[in-house]
């Protein structure tokens, strides 16, 4: 469900001051496909769908996601349900860790369902192999190195489907079990928590020719700042959280008028994707 969806607005540093940033490396020495990372105080943390837009939606943890970026200054206003993306300068304080650019706000209603890579529910073994099969030189899925929350998914239209996830900068194992509690017993209590994140739309469409169900998969991914401890303890005990998202429009493989409609998808009932015919 969507709450509210702010005005596109101009937030962050230039990218040599900000402790996020978008870019790309050599992924070999000598050549080789160039790799698309959020950069985390300048370190590879997370590799993103490749730029080609043909290629099947990633996002792989690397060895530099290895802290969360929670701010002090708004751990209080983030405590109860953020109801207007604007209130208490929670944009300003968590922009100041993005690089410069245009960012859409959207504040959702999340009820994340943890997923571990390779088991049930598992988006990269399943949904996704059912479109571009396994990797052809791994004979394997797609394996992003990170348990991960599903959210939501929606149809777009007859030819693409929304998926949504939200991935934790460090893995749940790395939570304080005690915090974790705390928030369940605050959720079961009627509390509704807010969580922040950064995002991209990544629109990815196999290639003609590859196999079985071929249509466009929207990956909106959330890639959690604030909010480790909240989201296990939502998933842990089906409640739901807040979660701002900053959804980065330079950075992401969509158009503007792709990024423009996800305020109306979020707000579509959830549905699955039929498989088309084989």
């Amino acid at each position: 469900m969507m709450i509210r969806s702010g005005d596109v607005r101009s937030l962050g540093r230039p990218a040599s001051e900000a402790r996020l940033h978008f870019g790309t490396e050599l992924q070999e020495i000598g050549g080789g496909p160039r790799r698309r990372l959020l950069m985390v105080d300048d370190e590879p943390a997370f590799e993103l769908s490749f730029y080609c837009g043909t290629c099947p939606l990633l996002f792989r943890r690397l060895a530099g996601a290895k802290e969360k970026l929670s701010l002090e200054s708004v751990q209080e206003r983030l405590a109860g349900a953020l109801d207007d993306p604007d209130d208490g300068g929670v944009i300003e304080a968590f922009g100041a860790l993005l690089p410069e650019g245009e960012y859409l706000p959207l504040l959702l209603s999340v009820e994340p369902r943890l997923v571990v890579p390779g088991q049930e529910g598992d988006y990269f073994s399943g949904e996704q192999v059912t479109t571009w099969g396994v990797d052809q030189f791994w004979g394997l899925p797609e394996y992003p190195h990170t348990p991960y929350y599903r959210t939501f998914e929606t149809s777009v239209d007859a030819d693409a489907h929304l998926y949504e996830f939200v991935v934790p900068m460090v893995p749940p194992t790395w939570n304080e079990r005690e915090r974790v509690e705390e928030y369940v017993a605050l959720m079961e209590r009627g509390t509704v928590p807010t969580a922040v994140a950064v995002s991209t739309l990544d629109v990815c469409e196999p290639a003609v020719g590859m196999p079985i169900d071929h249509y466009r998969h929207w990956g909106l991914t959330h890639f959690l700042l604030d909010g480790h401890h909240k989201l296990e303890a939502a998933a842990e005990a089906g409640r739901p959280v807040r979660l701002l998202s900053l959804l980065t429009l330079g950075e992401s493989l969509a158009g503007a008028d792709d990024c423009a409609r996800l305020p109306a998808l979020r707000t579509r009932p959830r549905s699955t994707r039929t498989t088309g015919p084989v």
